[in-house]
């Protein structure tokens, strides 16, 4: 029996839970985000693809998609309901029979990446069978539809489930990854964004096949020792096989808050950042483990974020000391312009929570609002 990774992606997981527990929603666009209200300031957390269509997209501000999709049913978030779904999806990757172990099939290793997507290790001659049970066993018991993308390690298997969206199946693999992804953007790649993508563009490297080409001395040379070659291995497909099952530790904490009004008073941000920083202190204490490093989420107006952070002197749990550490931060940043969102964050250390994979940047800083 060979190897395979599969990633499994529940399509549109947040709207699609609205709409089971609405179904007269069914067939119209629906946008999640906020307290549902889009004259208030919040961003769009999902839309379902008939809001897709009016090119409605996650981390939208409320505003603007209510003036692209007009006739669109705005939502409230609801966590705990996408968390109970979740949990109900999550166990029956945990428990359908997929996996062939001399001549039983047994199920496979689940590695939860988040809300609606986890990798799935198998043991198969026939992984595209697998997928398929893997969702109409999700569609059977929860009702949700998921894609599934079949590769022969993590990073090709994630992309691969793009290809397969919505409600289906696509393999990657080595032998048809350059005819696949070959002339796309090196921002197609699972860890390569916008900004980097830009940054290789201006190096000459546009493609997935450029960047794979390229000398990872020469290019380390240009962009660091280890993002260079950490970026060609990328366009090359290369990543972890092995599907780690290992229950998740959070590797950080983090608060922010969306204001009505700008602030411009920076006795008020100060006031605010002092708020998240309490806030975040009192998750620190729930997870049972001290803090190393705080950063500051800064949103002016418009829509230009800045994010910045400092280790602390010694690992706490001390509200007082993560308090006046997010101050101290955001004594860095500019002081001219008004700031409608601000966040604080908490990392732990590095080795009290499970490693980010190596084809995956650094964590983003998000984290529920206050």
């Amino acid at each position: 029996m060979a190897p395979w990774v599969l990633h499994v992606d529940l399509d549109q997981f947040i709207a699609a839970v609205e709409v089971l527990r609405r179904p007269e929603l069914r067939g119209r666009p629906v946008v999640v985000g906020g307290n549902g209200d889009p004259t208030l300031r919040s961003v769009v957390a999902t839309a379902s693809y008939e809001a897709r269509a009016f090119g409605v997209r996650s981390g939208m501000p409320m505003r603007l998609a209510a003036r692209k999709c007009p006739d669109a049913v705005f939502l409230p978030a609801d966590r705990p309901a996408y968390e109970e779904a979740s949990a109900r999806v999550m166990e029956v990757l945990r428990t359908v029979p997929v996996s062939d172990q001399n001549g039983v099939d047994v199920p496979g290793k689940v590695e939860i990446l988040g809300w609606d997507e986890a990798f799935v290790g198998v043991e198969t001659e026939d992984p595209a069978a697998v997928g398929l049970r893997l969702q109409q066993a999700i569609l059977d018991r929860t009702q949700l539809w998921a894609s599934v993308g079949i590769g022969d390690n993590v990073l090709r298997a994630k992309m691969a489930t793009d290809f397969g969206k919505p409600r289906g199946t696509f393999t990657l693999t080595g032998s048809n990854w350059f005819e696949v992804v070959g002339e796309r953007s090196t921002s197609a790649l699972w860890g390569i964004g916008p900004k980097t993508a830009k940054r290789l563009a201006e190096l000459g490297l546009h493609t997935v096949r450029e960047l794979a080409d390229a000398d990872p001395k020469a290019l380390a040379a240009q962009v660091g020792p280890t993002m260079g070659p950490r970026w060609v291995g990328l366009a090359r497909g290369d990543a972890r096989s092995e599907v780690i099952d290992s229950p998740y530790v959070a590797r950080a904490r983090s608060r922010e808050t969306t204001f009505q009004h700008d602030l411009t008073d920076w006795a008020d941000v100060y006031a605010e950042i002092d708020k998240l920083a309490r806030h975040v202190t009192e998750d620190v204490i729930a997870e049972g483990r001290p803090a190393v490093r705080i950063g500051v989420k800064v949103r002016f107006k418009p829509f230009v974020t800045v994010t910045r952070s400092r280790a602390l002197a010694a690992p706490t749990q001390d509200p007082d000391v993560i308090a006046a550490a997010a101050t101290q931060v955001a004594q860095g940043v500019d002081h001219e312009r008004p700031i409608r969102l601000l966040g604080v964050r908490a990392e732990f250390a590095p080795d009290s929570g499970r490693r980010l994979d190596p084809s995956r940047g650094r964590a983003g800083f998000g984290g529920d609002a206050v």
